[in-house]
């Protein structure tokens, strides 16, 4: 919300010196998200005047047309006599009256003017647009033209309110009345303890018979519907200068008188608008819920199928109007000065229930001025108050003439009342306010409070989010100052450190960056798309997903079941930015839906949940694991003067989830597999043991090349996800390794296998005949040719022996050896090459 601080001044009379950043700081002492001040006009130094165009010559010869003007500015160029212009803009005629900035002015941007010679002749000036003056866009794109009631040589600056202040507020959602100059003016009343003059203290008359007829059909989404007519709007009438400035300064665009007056009563009062062409018409108004199909052309000129949800407005042909979110076309007001202007106009100040219109908002992707506020809640005793105004403005500018019918349909209902005790606010902040700082400030907000210990608290209509005694304790606190707060330190109960997820978590994390990785921070959100690009089956288990009541994004409507795509899209978007070499890491969790799910019971808020209350939350929870991930594209090693560097592979992703089964104390078990989205040649499944059995904790490859194109990915990009949970349950605890003084005995060994037998299941069989002796074994060498045959590979391992206690022989090293190759060549079919 863009608050003026000329406007402001209308309903809190501020200190005389007080400038926007003494406002701010003020508001935010307050609660108020004021996010900068901007200064208007700053930088602007007159002359600037209004001028009469006595005469346009057309320049001929050049590209585009150019004009020679000769302008009245009165005395403000010190002679009297007219003031010749070079002018290429078309929008203005001779005898309109036009804002002329004169030599020695600078205009906003640090543009000097003087006079200079142009298309062949001398322009002592410029005839200005209000984007020159950094007014905004006010429709035309032209110079600005002013009514024929100004004198030439007048102060443009000041005519034009050029300077000025305007706080620029980031309203919460719990603060939806500040969505106005009303809210905002009632908290700066507040913050410097002056009265406020509500602009919402109008005379309205008492509804009648006489108004136009409103028909409502679902009074749960329509409790006020307050309908007003006026006649014989002036179709030439234009919105005065000052209107049209506060429009901008807030952000609007100016339109058209009567919408311009709407808007303008909805940035004062924050009840939302709408007016009707009463010639449109077709017989009463009325609110409902849309028929299943039905079609509405929006003011955006958007055709719109309706949802059975969509609370619409209509009359006798159907909807005219999404409630609360955009009028249609059928009825819009004509533009003023048109052939066929609107001359009778229905003005509607309606209250909508804040949750269908921010659903049809949300669902017709139309966010619009009033869905914003009435999704925060509008004050639904505003809106007789907002339609008077209009009225009022409507007769004043427009020449209308009011219709003495008013119609006004409200659903019954009682103020919002809360018990609270009067030393509540004091137990929260722990600060003894006493009773009467509690009092005042509830009633500075507009409470009415009743009561001695125990207070009877009447919330204002305009603060729907004030629901339970926190609320409006919290209320006191901000308003005596956060600031004012004692600083003490929690103390933790001795004894609790980080839970044994929590440092395998953190360990995992520093292994995988001392690896080279980097960590990427992703939103747990998945779409339909991306378990497509994963290159899924239709009954993979990935595919079944938690789907959100209210997602950020209708394209990741679900919560993840996998971590590569987030991790995928972080690759894309840093290889994108130029970044060649990446190797990315995420932790966190995903969420798996066991179908056993139950609907869980609403907490109280009054109490602890009892041990029952929270195991039926946690049995409506999915499964939560969690997991790590990485991605890695380009080179794994940076090729320089010490070698040639090598690319990422399947190797090394394989690699991570060692790295990481590492720091859970588990022994990672890697055997060859098939499965998406990885290539079917270069993929592996990680395996531990768990209780004696194995149990599939991830996979890990290359990914197939139909996913890398789908995601936009680097070729021969590589991938692995492991589950830390499972890992935990296989680690055990890592005990110092004994250093043996006595030397290693080294001994290589080279076998032949199927291209069919993993080498996972060779190095099994190799540790499991070495015996105790065997201190590491390590693969340095594949090879494939036609001396092995067809369908054979040679898997080459050096073994390293070392005893305890003494030095072993060769004879003894040589028997550990030979006990090694025989059990792998009992296992696995192997052959020792040469032999």
């Amino acid at each position: 919300m863009r608050a003026p601080l000329s406007w402001l001044r209308e309903y809190v009379d501020l200190p005389a010196g007080e400038t926007g950043r003494d406002v701010q700081a003020k508001l935010i002492a307050a609660g108020l998200e004021v996010e900068r001040v901007e200064q208007l006009g700053g930088d602007l130094t007159g002359p600037l005047v209004v001028g009469k165009v006595l005469t346009i010559e057309e320049l001929e010869g050049f590209r585009k047309p150019i004009r020679f003007c000769t302008v009245d500015v009165g005395q403000a160029n010190g002679t009297g006599e007219p003031q010749e212009i070079v002018c290429g803009a078309r929008n203005f005629s001779v005898g309109d009256k036009v804002v002329v900035v004169l030599p020695g002015a600078v205009l906003p941007g640090d543009f000097a003017i003087a006079a200079r010679k142009t298309y062949g002749r001398v322009s002592h000036g410029m005839i200005c647009s209000g984007e020159e003056l950094g007014m905004g866009d006010d429709g035309t794109h032209g110079i600005i033209v002013l009514p024929q009631e100004y004198e030439p040589g007048t102060d443009a600056i000041e005519l034009l309110q050029l300077v000025d202040e305007v706080l620029d507020i980031a309203v919460t959602p719990d603060r939806g009345y500040c969505l106005s100059m009303r809210g905002i003016a009632r908290e700066a009343a507040i913050a410097y303890g002056l009265p406020l003059r509500d602009p919402a203290l109008l005379d309205v008359p008492a509804p009648n018979a006489q108004g136009y007829p409103v028909q409502i059909g679902d009074p749960a989404g329509c409790s006020r519907f307050t309908a007003r007519t006026v006649t014989g709007i002036d179709t030439e009438a234009r919105s005065p200068i000052w209107l049209q400035r506060r429009l901008q300064k807030a952000g609007m665009r100016p339109v058209s008188l009567t919408v311009d007056i709407t808007n303008y009563v909805m940035l004062e009062l924050g009840q939302p608008l709408h007016a009707y062409d009463r010639s449109r018409l077709d017989g009463p108004i009325g609110v409902r819920r849309a028929e299943p199909g039905e079609k509405l052309t929006t003011l955006d000129g958007t055709k719109r199928v309706l949802d059975a949800e969509d609370l619409v407005v209509t009359d006798n042909r159907g909807p005219i109007g999404l409630a609360g979110v955009m009028g249609g076309a059928d009825t819009e007001i004509a533009d003023h000065g048109a052939a066929q202007g609107s001359t009778e106009v229905v003005v509607e100040a309606a209250h909508f229930d804040p949750v269908p219109v921010a659903r049809t908002a949300r669902r017709h992707k139309l966010t619009s001025e009033a869905s914003k506020r009435f999704e925060r809640g509008v004050d639904p005793q505003a809106a007789s108050a907002a339609a008077q105004r209009t009225v009022d403005l409507l007769v004043l500018l427009a020449g209308g003439t009011a219709e003495a019918g008013v119609t006004e349909i409200s659903a019954p209902g009682a103020p919002h009342t809360i018990t609270i005790r009067a030393d509540h606010p004091d137990r929260v902040a722990g600060v003894a306010y006493g009773r009467e700082t509690v009092v005042r400030r509830l009633q500075e907000v507009g409470c009415d409070v009743y009561g001695q210990d125990e207070l009877i608290v009447t919330v204002p209509s305009w603060r729907p989010d004030l629901t339970d005694p926190n609320d409006l304790a919290e209320e006191v606190i901000r308003l005596e100052g956060y600031e004012n707060l004692p600083s003490t330190l929690p103390q933790p109960p001795a004894g609790r450190g980080l839970t044994a997820r929590q440092r395998l978590h953190r360990r995992v994390g520093r292994a995988l960056a001392g690896a080279g990785y980097v960590e990427a921070l992703n939103y747990p959100f998945i779409g339909e798309a991306a378990l497509d690009h994963l290159g899924l089956e239709a009954d993979d288990p990935r595919r079944s997903v938690v789907r959100l009541a209210n997602p950020l994004s209708d394209t990741e409507p679900a919560l993840r079941t996998t971590m590569l795509p987030g991790l995928f899209a972080a690759l894309r978007r840093n290889e994108g930015r130029g970044e060649r070499d990446l190797a990315l890491f995420e932790t966190g969790l995903v969420f798996l839906p066991t179908g056993n799910e139950t609907t869980p019971a609403r907490l109280p808020i009054d109490r602890r949940p009892t041990d029952e209350e929270i195991a039926s939350l946690n049995a409506a929870l999915p499964r939560q694991p969690r997991r790590a991930a990485v991605v890695l594209a380009g080179a794994r090693e940076q090729a320089g003067w010490w070698g040639k560097g090598r690319p990422a592979d399947w190797a090394d992703a394989v690699e991570a989830g060692r790295t990481v089964a590492r720091e859970a104390g588990a022994e990672l078990i890697v055997r060859q597999d098939q499965a998406a989205p990885f290539h079917p040649g270069r993929c592996a499944a990680l395996f531990v043991r768990v209780g004696g059995q194995e149990v599939r904790v991830g996979g890990a490859g290359e990914l197939h090349p139909r996913v890398t194109k789908a995601f936009g990915l680097p070729e021969r990009t590589c991938a692995m996800e492991i589950e830390l949970d499972l890992l935990e349950r296989a680690g055990t605890v890592v005990e110092a390794p004994h250093v043996s003084s006595f030397p290693v005995a080294t001994q290589d060994v080279a076998l032949v296998v199927d291209s069919s037998v993993a080498a996972s299941d060779v190095e099994a069989a190799l540790r499991a005949g070495a015996g105790e002796l065997l201190e590491s074994l390590r693969l340095f060498d594949v090879f494939t040719g036609e001396q092995l045959g067809e369908g054979r590979k040679s898997l080459a391992y050096a073994l390293r022996f070392r005893a305890a206690d003494r030095t072993l022989t060769a004879d003894e090293a040589s028997a550990a050896r030979d006990a090694a190759v025989a059990a792998a060549v009992e296992r696995t079919g192997a052959v020792l090459r040469g032999a």
